[in-house]
């Protein structure tokens, strides 16, 4: 635990963690402060710019932080010093992965405020900019800066470290502030703005695709530099953002894809395949209307999913390994569940942390794999 502690104050200490996170949560609350004449849709582009800011904030927090804590205590000899104390690389590597999720944490906790924020100051065509709480965060904000420097000033503390923890305190206090203190303008509805709170599983859901990144860019970190494990990680990010569209389709049987008869004509399959497509799901859920329902798994006999097999309607292996390496993001990015009064349920967010956990061990496996064998010279 020493060693995760050291590793997250090493991290925070970094200047440009401290400038990612105030510019991120600055960015956000920023968002609400712009008319996108959206024909009512304005609070919605604002939750969705800010779920976006805070997943991109965390892929670039998680490649800088474990370059930071991994990549260059081997390059500078610190990581060597340290396992000639009785410490395992086994407790090395999970320690600094502890140290990076809890950086993380930390962001996405920031983040997330300012996106309470921004989803209670948004506001619509015949709404106005809320001047007032704009003026109370960017104050808050301010004033963690200067806490920082008073504190390194009078107390020679490091500037970095105390600046991170006072913006952290000042930026809580001033959603506090802000969300349960302050009255704000009415808009159409004639009733105050509110939080958002459903934006909380929403945030949570990001910061385990953030955990994920962090494992990944750890492993890359154990042999590449800082770029080329940004490089890794962004094609590891953009892949599994297009992993339904690119392998989806082959890692799963065909009669759970598919739920009308366009959806069916418009594949790429011969129209044998079509025609057999066709023909076993209408004889299981083609409703009233001539439109096809999803079909679950068991409710296509084990005849017919041999007979699908063998015309190329089965699941292909390859496609299969692929689609359970790539990181499915679409897991984790949600943010279409907040439109009108929908909101994502907690039992989804817990089955979520299960697959993230799964996806961490194998990952962390790796790292460890390729760490044993770093030549630490």
């Amino acid at each position: 635990m020493t060693i995760a502690g050291n590793a997250f104050m090493e991290l925070i200490r970094q200047p440009v963690f401290l400038l990612l996170m105030t510019a991120a949560a600055c960015f956000i609350v920023f968002l609400s402060a712009v008319p996108y004449f959206g024909f009512g849709e304005d609070p919605k582009l604002v939750k969705d710019g800010a779920l976006a800011t805070m997943l991109l904030t965390g892929l670039f927090g998680a490649v800088l932080s474990a370059s930071s804590s991994v990549a260059h205590e081997i390059r500078s000899g610190t990581a060597l010093a340290v396992l000639a104390k009785p410490v395992s690389r086994v407790q090395f590597l999970l320690a600094k992965y502890v140290g990076v999720a809890g950086a993380l944490t930390l962001l996405t906790f920031t983040n997330l405020l300012a996106a309470l924020l921004a989803s209670r100051m948004a506001f619509d065509a015949y709404g106005e900019v809320d001047t007032r709480s704009l003026l109370i965060f960017f104050g808050a904000v301010a004033l963690g800066y200067g806490f920082g420097g008073f504190s390194n000033y009078f107390l020679r503390r490091p500037f970095v470290a105390d600046a991170v923890f006072f913006v952290v305190g000042m930026i809580t206090v001033a959603f506090v502030v802000i969300a349960f203190f302050t009255k704000a303008e009415a808009i159409m509805t004639r009733a105050a703005p509110v939080v958002d709170w459903r934006m909380v599983p929403a945030a949570i859901l990001i910061l385990f695709a953030l955990w994920i990144l962090a494992g990944l860019a750890l492993a890359c970190s154990t042999r590449l530099e800082m770029i080329p494990t940004l490089a890794v990680c962004s094609a590891f990010f953009l892949l599994g953002l297009m992993s339904d569209f690119l392998v989806g389709r082959r890692a799963v049987p065909a009669w759970n894809l598919f739920d009308t008869k366009a959806q069916v004509r418009d594949t790429r399959w011969t129209d044998e395949q079509i025609r057999m497509m066709s023909q076993t799901v209408e004889t299981h859920d083609l409703n009233k209307d001539g439109r096809l329902e999803p079909v679950e798994q068991g409710q296509v006999t084990p005849e017919e999913q041999a007979r699908m097999r063998a015309a190329g309607l089965g699941p292909v292996w390859w496609a299969s390994i692929l689609y359970s390496v790539l990181p499915n993001w679409q897991l984790f990015w949600l943010a279409d569940a907040l439109e009108n009064e929908k909101k994502i349920p907690w039992p989804y967010v817990g089955q979520a942390f299960g697959y993230v956990l799964g996806y961490l061990g194998a990952t962390l496996s790796v790292a460890l794999i390729l760490f044993e064998d770093r030549e630490l010279t």
